[in-house]
């Protein structure tokens, strides 16, 4: 079975000849393959790329796999993962699991199923996209698409991460703080927050939806 419409995969591993290979394998399977040799890159090139499945290593430097899917899942990227490890014990099972992982896959592996895995996953995802809402404005989570009122609203992934982190609690503040842990990995400037919402106020049009709270962050409220 081959990908179809050049399905995107991203590979994060730190074993520079296992993420070659499967670079290699995958790209013949026809799938369109990025490669991160951590958890770091592993963060922005999910964001990037907007694949539509993640295979991440567990044991990755700097940042390790569990923590990057729980970061993806923090910020509402529901995109399919599958969690690679060389331990098969019940407990990594359960942590990778509880992380947010959709699958799970012991080395060494045969190509075959981890290619046969990832295209369960990904017809799973299509067939159960996460849908958030709030009056007329509607997200999926899945394919990273936004509307107002019926009508598409074109979006980049922190963009889509912000919305995110508003429309999951509706009348809710999320302060400055949040927003940068979850979204910039606390590696921002504080108003770079505001500049997206400001981003996010235009796009989305009158009426407004996203509130300033003073001292407390930006809420949605019609």
């Amino acid at each position: 079975m081959t990908a179809t419409g050049s399905e995107r995969v991203l590979v994060a591993d730190d074993d520079p000849p296992l993420r070659r290979m499967l670079e290699r394998s995958l790209s013949a399977d026809g799938f369109e393959v990025t490669v991160a040799a951590d958890g770091p890159a592993a963060l922005l090139e999910a964001e990037r790329t907007a694949p539509d499945v993640i295979v991440l290593d567990i044991s990755m430097p700097a940042i390790d796999g569990l923590s990057v899917c729980r970061r993806l899942r923090d910020r509402g990227l529901g995109t399919p993962i599958l969690m690679l490890t060389a331990r098969d014990a019940v407990a990594d099972r359960v942590a990778g699991l509880q992380a947010g992982a959709d699958d799970y896959l012991v080395k060494p592996f045969a190509i075959e199923e981890l290619v046969a895995r990832l295209h369960a996953l990904i017809r799973r995802g299509r067939d159960a996209s996460t849908m958030l809402s709030y009056a007329d404005l509607t997200l999926d989570l899945d394919r990273r698409v936004a509307a107002r009122g019926g009508h598409p609203v074109e979006l980049t992934g922190r963009e889509v991460a912000l919305l995110a982190l508003l429309l999951a609690r509706p009348g809710q503040a999320v302060t400055r703080e949040r927003a940068l842990a979850e979204i910039w990995d606390g590696a921002a400037v504080d108003n770079v927050v505001d500049r997206y919402v400001a981003r996010l106020r235009r796009k989305l049009g009158e009426p407004q939806l996203i509130r300033t709270v003073r001292g407390a962050g930006f809420v949605l409220r019609a």
